[in-house]
């Protein structure tokens, strides 16, 4: 009995890690994917200690010797995927919502008039609730307009499995969402989940993209919303992605980020509500 105790508690207890590896894997991580994780040290030992033994290493030093020896994208994206929380919802801070709703959508719908193309942004999808939510409120604004408008979403994420999460559409919908809305944009599962409808799902692209690589997409963005991907980032990271982000923003153009963030005082945008900001 004794020895089985000990399995099962060895299974449990996270793997030690020294200085030596963490800072490491630490700077490797964050030179890479500008993600900060200099005072995680519990947090890398407890999320990936069950994944690495189950993987069959020895200790973390094997470990961060493949990981930064291979650099194999399979072991990539596991400390990617354990090390930072992929949770999103839909109507996420609402108010914000409703400010893009109200305000931004009308403006940019004005100004392509003529061309009928929007070019949106979701940097930081995680699993998709943040670009359907978009398209439900372009096609809800639009109407039966719609149709005549290219409003596709680009959607992104450094974590593969988010987005393949993502691209399925399946959810469990909170009670923020419109009865109007369950209706129109989703489809009735029988185990009580829902998916997102073909229209909605249509009108989001997603992709692999990390944010500390060049932005180099054919054009500029009317909206990027960023919500809740610089909580991760030191401060100089965050501000050079802002930088960034500026560059691919029309004139007039608006920036999201969420309300748990702010940008620094420099920042080339200005301040136009909480949260909100605008090229």
């Amino acid at each position: 009995m004794s020895n089985e105790k000990q399995k099962v508690g060895s299974a449990f207890t996270p793997m030690t890690i020294n200085d030596a590896d963490f800072k490491r894997l630490v700077t490797f991580i964050q030179s890479t994917y500008g993600i900060d994780l200099t005072q995680k040290k519990q947090l890398i030992t407890g999320r990936l200690s069950p994944a690495i033994r189950q993987r069959g290493y020895k200790d973390f030093a094997a470990f961060v010797n493949h990981v930064l020896d291979k650099k194999e994208n399979d072991e990539i994206t596991l400390v990617l995927n354990k090390l930072t929380t992929n949770y999103t919802f839909f109507m996420r801070e609402k108010e914000h919502l409703d400010l893009f709703c109200q305000k931004i959508i009308p403006e940019i719908v004005r100004r392509h008039q003529r061309d009928k193309t929007l070019a949106i942004w979701s940097a930081g999808c995680s699993s998709g609730e943040e670009p359907y939510n978009i398209s439900m409120f372009l096609f809800d604004y639009l109407g039966p307009q719609a149709k005549d408008w290219d409003t596709r979403i680009l959607a992104t994420d450094i974590s593969a499995q988010a987005l393949a999460s993502a691209k399925k559409g399946v959810y469990t919908l909170p009670e923020t969402i419109p009865p109007e809305w369950k209706r129109k944009y989703f489809v009735d599962n029988r185990d009580g989940t829902h998916t997102v409808a073909p229209a909605v799902k249509e009108n989001v692209i997603f992709q692999t993209f990390n944010l500390m690589d060049p932005i180099n997409f054919r054009r500029k963005f009317d909206v990027i919303f960023c919500r809740n991907v610089m909580i991760y980032f030191d401060q100089p990271t965050k501000d050079a992605l802002v930088r960034r982000f500026y560059d691919y923003t029309v004139p007039g153009g608006y920036l999201l980020i969420s309300y748990s963030e702010n940008l620094s005082p420099n920042a080339p945008y200005r301040r136009l509500a909480t949260a909100t900001f605008q090229k």
